[in-house]
């Protein structure tokens, strides 16, 4: 069931005209996006794509394939990025976001130890002028596609 005051559910209800930022990869179950708030480049979403507000309410399918995002994720980005590490968090609580949600995140080796372990947050709550820029968002998204293996398919979800 699609929630028509969730951010998550009012993208996946426009999926087939999404940028490439919103749309990075996908599967029939799961949706992968760049960040729209951030200042780190990379900065990935992944979301299930029917709505769901608590991990334990996954289906079996779901939650099978969640391990297996999460890794060919990680390794995009330290691909992409070089990055040493990726940080895997979800919370889904602010307000319109309560959709599950898993927050990649790269975490380069020269981070500042500010911004390290929940100090990245800082990231999401930076001036508009030092976040990613759409353009910029588009061509990691398209970057890290081809390194994922390809462009998936456009199959669409089946509502559970």
């Amino acid at each position: 069931m699609k929630t028509p005051d969730c951010y998550a559910c009012s993208q996946e209800a426009q999926f087939g005209s999404l940028a490439p930022r919103e749309r990075v990869a996908f599967d029939p179950h799961w949706r992968v996006a760049h960040d729209f708030k951030t200042a780190l480049p990379g900065w990935l979403v992944l979301l299930p794509r029917r709505h769901v507000t608590a991990v334990h309410d996954l289906t079996d399918t779901e939650a099978a394939a969640l391990g297996g995002w999460q890794v060919r994720l990680s390794r995009a980005l330290a691909d992409l990025t070089g990055c040493v590490k990726t940080y895997v968090v979800q919370f889904a609580e602010a307000e319109g976001f309560a959709h599950v949600h898993f927050h990649i995140v790269p975490r380069a080796a020269d981070l500042p130890p500010e911004h390290r372990g929940v100090g990245v947050f800082d990231l999401l709550r930076r001036p508009a002028e030092e976040r990613v820029t759409a353009e910029q968002a588009d061509r990691i998204a398209l970057d890290l596609r081809a390194r994922i293996g390809g462009r998936p398919t456009d199959r669409p979800v089946q509502e559970s």
